[in-house]
């Protein structure tokens, strides 16, 4: 960074350290409904509108589990969030739909009330390591009942509740880039299932919405479909350029949504590609990176209203030997 040009603007905020994790999440109700570790808290966005006081919907296009989009929306600030992976996705639509809280527990009465019976289920090989026979059988049961649900919106509600309860009672342990299995434990599903499913009918009831829109959609944040000039202010934080693919840290809860994954940046991928004019310098993985978020600089730069401002999470990386 060029210190004379930009040191005066220059503020330390460490006490915000903690607010690009999303660690204080886990403690507000709808917030915590899905845990993304690569996300960041509520607050940093109440603290980041509380300075560019944007004049029209925000955008987060690297939306995640929805944040941007539930702060913005408790401030009263209408949003818009684009995403790729499926169980985020699916995520950020079930905590930004709305519902009729008496039709979540009539759903939920009719749900567990039906008795077991076997259901034949088609698991990929990483279930067979990460549940144990009998969590396997209640989950193809389940599955099952809440397919046929007729709203598409309860039908996600139910199914985020399903992966939520099915990751407490697995073994499966997110270690940086990878999945690993980690004997312990577990509780039974049905029990923890229907107490998962009946807490999110009680946060949903006492979170306090507002009338401004959130719209969670499926897109690409190198090629966003917004009008220029449209959007008033950007919150986000992109991939880092690390090692993590997060199709496969995402794996299990991916299965449940029942939708392909598809990549993001190219955050060590593209190995073998010339990298671009001006890159040349860089390992390939980092050329294919910076490639991928000069485009989506360029994106946000076109739907950014004038005088719009934009803040992004960003962190340092290592990769062959430079920082």
């Amino acid at each position: 960074m060029d210190l004379s040009k930009y040191g005066r603007l220059v503020k330390d905020k460490l006490d915000w350290g903690k607010l690009a994790t999303f660690v204080p999440n886990k403690e507000l109700p709808v917030y915590n409904w899905f845990y993304y570790k690569e996300g960041f808290a509520r607050d940093l966005v109440f603290g980041l509108l509380w300075s560019m006081k944007p004049e029209g919907m925000v955008l987060d296009p690297f939306m995640g589990s929805g944040t941007t989009l539930l702060a913005c929306n408790e401030k009263g600030i209408g949003s818009i969030g684009f995403e790729v992976q499926p169980s985020a996705l699916l995520a950020s639509r079930v905590k930004t739909n709305k519902y009729e809280p008496s039709h979540l527990k009539e759903t939920a009465k009719q749900l567990f009330k039906e008795k077991y019976r076997y259901t034949n289920t088609g698991f990929p090989p990483l279930f067979r390591k990460v549940f144990n026979t009998h969590t396997l059988d209640d989950i193809a049961f389940f599955m099952n009942r809440i397919d046929d649900i007729y709203s598409k919106e309860v039908k996600g509600f139910f199914l985020l509740a399903l992966m939520n309860a099915s990751m407490k009672a697995s073994y499966a342990w997110k270690d940086g880039g990878v999945i690993k299995v980690k004997k312990k434990p577990v509780p039974p599903l049905r029990p923890l299932f229907k107490r998962v499913a009946y807490g999110m009918i009680k946060d949903y009831e006492r979170f306090q919405f507002t009338s401004a829109p959130m719209l969670a959609e499926k897109g690409d944040a190198r090629r966003m479909r917004l009008k220029d000039n449209s959007i008033g202010g950007i919150i986000t934080s992109p991939p880092y350029l690390n090692n993590i693919d997060y199709t496969k840290v995402y794996e299990v809860e991916n299965w449940f949504v029942g939708l392909d994954a598809e990549p993001v940046l190219r955050s060590y991928i593209g190995l073998g590609k010339v990298p671009a004019a001006g890159l040349e310098d860089l390992p390939l993985e980092a050329a294919a990176y910076f490639e991928d978020m000069e485009n989506v600089l360029e994106e946000m730069h076109r739907v950014l209203a004038d005088g719009g401002r934009a803040a992004v999470v960003v962190g340092n990386a290592f990769v062959g030997g430079q920082v």
